[in-house]
């Protein structure tokens, strides 16, 4: 732990956990290896080093679920549009001061890699921009052309330009002559959706009206670009196993502990 804090800035880890989801019905409370899926997220923020772990929920089932697992618990409204509001309601709450490092990470992430936590709140803080993310090369060409999959590029600073759902850079020449590889040194990178923010920032961004590209690709990240603001952009350093959404997640995820056993 003294490791963590010599080589990590001081960081808050608030992670939004909603108790209804219309794929996976008491998403947070879902226990993986019998453990609600919530406080695996929570455990891997504690891993991480956080000086401070906030669970922002809407429900007091999950308020309970956390009882003495060492993180405080926010209670929400139920109507916020999205994560971030729901954390910035949190910002506000605890008083948290504008400079300081706000990661969210989404509480359906329960196997995000410490190290990942740490560098998302290691690139903001290397950086004078308001927000910070990771990204993680693309493999194959599948994962290129899937729009389900989010691609992104940047800027020689290491700066977001530009995130989609459609393949992201386009090679001309190579994709002309073939679509079922990817051509060599060509920098394809896959989003992975952990945040970094200023709280500052945090509570500036809820209040950004959305935008045409935000709402033509459904990213929400698209609104910060769109209004001017700078995303920074890291590469994981180690790799984040898919997030749960659906009951074949879920039994995915059992299958992945198991076999780390």
């Amino acid at each position: 732990m003294i490791e963590v804090a010599m080589s990590c800035p001081d960081f808050i880890v608030a992670i939004p956990a909603r108790y209804g989801s219309t794929r996976l019905p008491a998403k947070p409370l879902r226990a993986i290896a019998g453990v609600p899926m919530v406080v695996r997220v929570a455990q891997r923020a504690l891993q991480a080093g956080a000086g401070q772990v906030v669970v922002a929920v809407d429900d007091e089932r999950i308020a309970s679920a956390l009882k003495g697992q060492g993180v405080d618990v926010c209670m929400t409204r139920a109507d916020h549009a999205s994560g971030s509001d729901r954390l910035a309601e949190c910002a506000a709450h605890y008083g948290w001061a504008d400079d300081a490092i706000v990661v969210n990470l989404q509480g359906d992430e329960p196997f995000a890699p410490a190290a990942g936590i740490r560098e998302v709140a290691r690139a903001l803080a290397e950086d004078d921009a308001p927000m910070a993310t990771l990204a993680a090369p693309v493999t194959d060409a599948h994962e290129l052309f899937d729009p389900n999959v989010v691609k992104l590029v940047r800027d020689a600073r290491g700066r977001a330009l530009y995130f989609s759902r459609a393949p992201l850079p386009w090679a001309r020449d190579a994709f002309a002559a073939s679509r079922d590889a990817l051509p060599v040194d060509v920098p394809f990178l896959r989003h992975i959706g952990i945040y970094a923010y200023r709280a500052g920032f945090l509570r500036q961004y809820t209040g950004l009206t959305r935008t045409p590209l935000e709402q033509a690709e459904s990213l929400e990240q698209l609104r910060v670009l769109e209004h001017g603001h700078t995303i920074a952009v890291r590469l994981t350093p180690e790799p984040f196993p898919p997030g749960i959404d659906t009951e074949a997640d879920l039994q995915r995820a059992e299958r992945w502990l198991a076999e780390q056993a």
